[in-house]
């Protein structure tokens, strides 16, 4: 990674490992780009996603962050307020703060997409 005066880096994804994180499963893997601890932002987290076929994350909401997911890859099931939708390459979900959510790999192929989370703490 390449840091600058000011603030600003630069992060090759290459770079970052693959993470499994609480409340996902069956291969449902993330990359945290920019988060804090990984460069200087207190408001955002910003992260890639590969879930295999059948890997989901356990329905949850959030007190007050908002989070955007943009679907680059794959089909999916994502249950908001407990209506099921399909999501497939290129739509954009937008989810306010208190909504129940969850995203699940319906399809034979990886389902990939990128997350955007603010503020980066649910506190």
């Amino acid at each position: 990674m390449i840091e600058g005066k000011g603030g600003w880096s630069i992060r090759n994804i290459a770079e970052v490992p693959w993470l499994e994180f609480p409340n996902h499963f069956g291969g449902a893997l993330s990359k945290p780009l920019v988060q804090p601890g990984t460069a200087p932002t207190r408001l955002l987290d910003y992260r890639i996603s590969m879930y295999q076929p059948m890997a989901h994350v356990a329905v949850h909401s959030h007190k007050v962050q908002e989070q955007v997911y943009h679907v680059l890859e794959g089909e999916g099931l994502m249950e908001i307020d407990g209506q099921s939708y399909v999501v497939r390459k290129h739509d954009v979900i937008f989810l306010p703060p208190g909504v129940t959510h969850n995203i699940a790999n319906s399809g034979l192929t990886d389902l990939v997409f990128l997350v955007v989370t603010t503020p980066a703490s649910d506190e």
